[in-house]
């Protein structure tokens, strides 16, 4: 046996992730796209959407405040990714459970700020997501499987494209990433989701997130698109949507000081070492 690193492997609401623990940021230095590529491949790695790397946030230099503890997280591609909101719920359940911090609410840094993260007496977290933004510009379009659909932008710390649909099977199997215009409104990439109303505050979507493919859930994409479908509603907040992803629900809550509050499920299931020496040159 070579040099070995420890692992984990975990979930919200079905969006998976390899977790590295690496507190003073001296075991994995600076990860690179190729390594993360590799754990993430679900055939010769060990499969995931994305890599969370765990610091302490006073031993990274990523950003100026890291919080207590700083997500470096990674799209499955190599390419890294400034927000994840399943991937956060994740990362504060390791915490708990590796006894790194009590169950009072704690402050993880990412790369598009500090959020706070709580734990609720039912086992689901609820995170402080921030405030919306909707930088436009009017009249997107995006196009999957031969149809198009007018899109809103919502960033929410990473940028989306909300569509509203008929059906959830217009957009095809979206193995492609689906295409948008004018191309300027996203230069580094968009996610895509597409939407359908269910009932009075309740919605159901598909997601394909840049940098991932498809996935079963994206948390920052549940806020863009209920915050979008609150607007398309023409309701105030605060309000509250059940927005339903293929590995579950989520709750989303637009307060009334325009943050928004995500809350669901997030677990830890699976934990191992690998050996250096099986890396690919």
């Amino acid at each position: 046996m070579g040099e070995t690193f420890g692992w984990l492997k975990g979930h919200g609401t079905e969006n998976d992730f390899v977790l590295l623990p690496d507190p003073d940021g001296t075991v994995h230095g600076d990860l690179v796209p190729g390594f993360v590529r590799f754990l993430c491949d679900r055939h010769a790695g060990i499969g995931a959407d994305g890599v969370l790397r765990v610091i302490e946030g006073s031993k990274q230099s990523y950003v100026e405040d890291g919080g207590a503890w700083f997500m470096d997280y990674w799209n499955s591609d190599g390419s890294i990714g400034e927000m994840c909101g399943n991937g956060i719920r994740v990362f504060a359940r390791y915490l708990l459970e590796a006894g790194l911090i009590g169950d009072k609410p704690v402050l993880i840094g990412t790369r598009s700020g500090v959020k706070e993260v709580s734990f609720n007496d039912d086992g689901t977290l609820t995170v402080d997501m921030g405030e919306p933004a909707f930088p436009g510009p009017a009249g997107i379009v995006v196009g999957a499987n031969g149809h198009q659909w007018p899109a809103v932008h919502v960033n929410m710390g990473n940028p989306h494209a909300v569509a509203f649909v008929d059906d959830l099977r217009e957009p095809g199997p979206l193995v492609d990433a689906p295409d948008w215009s004018p191309l300027e409104a996203f230069p580094d990439g968009v996610n895509v989701e597409f939407v359908v109303r269910k009932g009075p505050n309740e919605v159901e979507m598909r997601v394909h997130e840049r940098g991932s493919g498809e996935t079963r859930s994206c948390g920052t994409g549940t806020c863009a698109v209920a915050v979008a479908s609150a607007r398309a509603a023409r309701q105030e907040a605060p309000v509250t949507y059940k927005v339903g992803v293929p590995g579950g629900v989520l709750s989303i809550t637009w307060r009334d000081d325009n943050r928004i509050e995500m809350t669901g499920p997030a677990v830890i299931h699976a934990r191992g070492e690998f050996d250096r020496a099986w890396l690919p040159a």
